[in-house]
């Protein structure tokens, strides 16, 4: 780990991975809520990088980080969003291609995961979901789309996401949902964040995608997939 002071009260710890940067936001977390680690306004993860804003004593603090090991990888914990989505995206022949298989195994495998959410950006709203094996990574669209609509859920390199508005983007669009990622009439506004495990449901209605997410309980079981 890489620890770098920003500005007077945060720090920015550097990983070599996006799974050791889960790993130590969901330990960060866990320490703040025991009360083992001084007081920190807000930790925010990214790909490779941890932010922790607001640190009380952030000298001292990034001493005692840099005497800490990258934690292990643990089981996700977060509470559960279930989303519903209809697997009709514009892209979905062209993935199944890439895959190796046909448009209702990536359907199967995309919503048979367990996916987590590293990160947020890019929009309010939007989540950079993990979970799915590298067997299944695939890349950006070679030539991005001016407009996407917004409930698009797509792939790229190894995430998932959604996309809460029309907006241009170069992901691979598999399916859609009417699921509101961000309504600023609820609280919070945004559906997913940083640690929240997402299982993705299809729809079985004629006419696709209606509903919403549903939460369901942390302790919920787990969907053995093919992440």
């Amino acid at each position: 780990m890489k620890v770098m002071p920003v500005g007077e009260d945060s720090l920015l710890v550097g990983l070599d991975t996006a799974l050791e940067a889960q790993a130590l936001h969901a330990e960060l977390l866990r320490r703040l809520a025991a009360g083992t680690l001084p007081p920190v306004r807000e930790i925010v993860p990214a790909a490779q990088t941890v932010l922790l804003y607001g640190v009380s004593g952030p000298e001292a603090l990034a001493a005692e980080l840099r005497r800490w090991t990258v934690p292990e990888p643990g089981p996700y914990s977060g509470p559960l969003v279930e989303i519903p989505v209809r697997y009709d995206g514009e892209d979905l022949r062209e993935v199944a291609a890439l895959w190796g298989v046909g448009p209702a195994e990536v359907a199967r495998v995309h919503s048979g995961a367990e996916h987590r959410v590293a990160f947020c950006g890019f929009a309010p709203g939007f989540g950079y979901l993990t979970g799915m094996g590298e067997r299944y990574h695939v890349p950006r669209r070679a030539t991005p789309r001016t407009r996407v609509p917004a409930g698009s859920v797509a792939l790229a390199g190894p995430y998932t996401g959604i996309y809460p508005r029309s907006s241009p983007g170069g992901w691979q669009l598999i399916g859609t949902t009417r699921a509101r990622l961000w309504d600023m009439d609820r609280e919070p506004a945004a559906l997913l964040a940083p640690g929240t495990r997402v299982r993705f449901v299809p729809e079985e209605t004629e006419d696709g995608c209606g509903g919403g997410a549903r939460t369901a309980p942390a302790s919920a079981p787990s969907v053995q997939g093919d992440a």
